[in-house]
């Protein structure tokens, strides 16, 4: 891993360079996602089981073996081992408990003037959900997906995930019967967020399309968006540690590996004003690297955008967090309530020695799909929120519409429409009560 001190000469720059998304071959994938979607919209099954063939080396020779019949989800929930089965619903009773803590309800008043004023909740009817397969199978994202769709009332949740050379697995097909998707499709890529996004003669189009993948899911979820509402754009994962040298370099190291693992463009920092502790971890990754089983993807992505950064003090260490604004932030230090407050930007935090990322990722109960790539500067983790709508409620009488009548006139002649002030005043002039 790369060391980089920021009191150095240079540092901004190199700063900069670690952590820029921009990709020079966005545009190509771009171009090749807009064609395959144009394809889907106009072709339908045909083109969604072409693509399915041509990119997953899917068998398929029709739309029906990409839908995995409801026995097939159940038996494999049924044949899970016991201790596989119980860390599943677990972590899905965690999930559901977090997001039934985010559900939001209907409120109204009534004014000085006696209008009612709200707003009343409601799902959205059909949801689709996104699970990425490729590298790593993801059934915690089958969970983080799909359960607060469940509580928050979704009529219809669709599920999408790649099944390369038509193998799914088994722990992502016992995920889908847990959660209670309605529909589960081995289709992956732009293609399958084309198909969820105008639907097909056999995937039905959805209203809302969540979950992360590659980059030309990515890309896919940026062109469909305006047809159907997203969560995220999701780029490559990523966690900060904000270290103060009280904790085991070991357990750093580890932390470092378990977002690295996830694909060679993971990023993952740690920022300390130890010099010790940076040495240490530094130390702690050539040791234990060579025991991971997933080694060569961990050592590619800590060359490429991993580092152990050096500042003056904790305040500076957050300082660059903030500019980071990452997916998960890691605080390792004694006192992390004491940072918190400072802390402005991040998907999720994770405060202590002794709260992993990992426990996020799995079933520690908040979601797990974040904003990646700086976006937590102005969004967040996806909730139950995501799968509800507010509807906003005006109701007036006689009384309260003499008082709305001339502030509304008056603006909107103001602004040259005087059909809508038209329309204020003669709900203004009488009692018709």
């Amino acid at each position: 891993m790369r060391r980089l001190d920021n009191s150095e000469a240079g540092f901004e720059a190199a700063f900069e360079r670690l952590i820029d998304r921009e990709t020079p071959a966005q545009a190509d994938v771009d171009a090749r996602v807009a064609a395959i979607i144009a394809d889907v919209r106009a072709r339908g099954d045909a083109a969604v089981l072409e693509y399915t063939r041509e990119l997953d080396r899917h068998p398929a020779r029709e739309m029906a073996a990409l839908e995995v019949p409801h026995t097939r989800l159940k038996a494999a929930l049924d044949a899970m081992p016991g201790a596989q089965r119980a860390a599943l619903e677990a972590a899905a009773e965690r999930i559901t408990q977090f997001a039934e803590s985010q559900k939001l309800t209907d409120h109204s008043y009534a004014d000085a003037h006696g209008n009612r004023l709200g707003q009343v909740v409601r799902p959205i009817e059909r949801a689709g959900i996104y699970a990425p397969g490729g590298k790593a199978a993801y059934p915690s994202s089958v969970l983080m997906n799909a359960l607060p769709a469940r509580v928050a009332g979704v009529g219809q949740v669709v599920m999408v995930s790649p099944a390369p050379e038509g193998v799914v697995n088994d722990w992502v097909l016992a995920a889908a019967a847990l959660a209670g998707v309605d529909r589960f499709f081995t289709v992956g890529g732009a293609q399958a967020v084309a198909a969820l996004a105008w639907g097909t003669e056999t995937i039905p189009g959805v209203d809302k399309i969540v979950g992360p993948g590659n980059a030309y899911v990515a890309a896919a979820k940026r062109q469909v968006f305006g047809r159907v509402g997203i969560e995220s754009v999701a780029g490559p994962s990523e966690v900060l540690i904000l270290a103060d040298g009280t904790g085991d370099p070991d357990w750093a190291a580890l932390d470092l590996f378990a977002q690295a693992e996830h694909d060679e463009d993971a990023r993952a920092l740690l920022v300390s004003p130890d010099a010790a502790h940076l040495d240490a971890v530094a130390a702690a990754v050539e040791r234990l690297l060579p025991d991971q089983p997933r080694r060569a993807i961990i050592e590619a992505s800590l060359a490429r955008h991993g580092a152990l950064i050096q500042v003056a003090d904790m305040a500076e260490a957050v300082a660059l967090s903030n500019r980071i604004a990452p997916e998960h932030l890691e605080l390792a230090v004694d006192a992390p309530g004491e940072l918190l407050d400072d802390i402005r930007h991040a998907g999720a935090v994770f405060m202590g020695h002794y709260s992993p990322e990992a426990f996020g990722d799995y079933c520690a109960g908040p979601n797990h799909v974040l904003p990646t790539g700086r976006t937590a500067r102005f969004s967040s983790a996806l909730g139950v929120y995501d799968f509800q709508k507010r509807l906003s409620i005006v109701e007036a009488g006689a009384p309260g519409a003499a008082r709305l009548a001339p502030v509304a006139a008056e603006l909107a002649r103001g602004e040259g429409l005087h059909a809508h002030a038209a329309s204020a005043e003669a709900r203004g002039g009488r009692d018709r009560g």
